[in-house]
């Protein structure tokens, strides 16, 4: 209970301060992302992992570095977090004035699963990898793949590299019910086959 608790707080802050910077139209929301997204990182490590995104968790369970039993709870508690910072953050600021934009179906499965790959391919290497055991700084290395993903690509597909966060969002009335699909199809996808590639080249370790 006490991982999948950490995974809710990490999640939280995670979806919560996306729809926060993301609703302040402030050209710096990709920064206060990466930020929040290290800080929690640094926060909740120790003790969960600091997955907050299925498709980390995913990954971490096909590589092997995710215990079986963890799995579905840590899957529940970054949905259920998602799902509250999301009516949180509606409660705050409210409903968009505008209908979500409408994205291309291919274009943003391709830079979602590319993003996700990366993301989730960083963190088991830095943060699973017995070669880097104990290092400090994979919480920064962690955050810059966010950054350099909504940056680069989040006016392509939202950027959210994360089926939690697509969720989020999507409550948020921030992107549409076909784009949810794509964050959760693509995202999943990118995340086991980057649990693929670290097995392909470190082994089971």
């Amino acid at each position: 209970m006490k991982k999948a608790f950490v995974e809710f707080i990490g999640t939280f802050f995670l979806v919560f301060t996306i729809g926060m910077a993301v609703r302040s139209g402030s050209p710096l929301a990709p920064l206060a992302i990466a930020a929040g997204l290290m800080a929690v990182i640094y926060g909740g490590g120790h003790v969960s992992g600091a997955h907050f995104n299925p498709a980390v968790t995913l990954a971490a369970l096909i590589r092997g570095s995710c215990p079986k039993q963890d799995a579905l709870p840590y899957l529940a508690a970054q949905f259920l977090a998602a799902f509250s910072a999301a009516w949180l953050t509606c409660y705050l600021v409210g409903a968009p004035e505008h209908a979500p934009v409408l994205r291309g179906t291919v274009p943003s499965a391709i830079v979602e699963f590319l993003f996700t790959f990366a993301l989730a391919w960083v963190i088991l290497n830095v943060a699973t990898a017995k070669a880097n055991a104990g290092n400090s700084h994979y919480g920064l290395a962690i955050a810059m793949v966010v950054l350099a993903g909504a940056v680069s690509v989040g006016g392509i597909s939202g950027g959210a590299f994360n089926p939690a966060v697509g969720l989020g969002v999507y409550i948020m009335g921030l992107e549409t019910a076909h784009q949810l699909a794509v964050y959760f199809i693509a995202d999943l996808a990118g995340g086991a086959a980057a649990a693929l590639a670290f097995l392909a080249v470190n082994g089971k370790e």
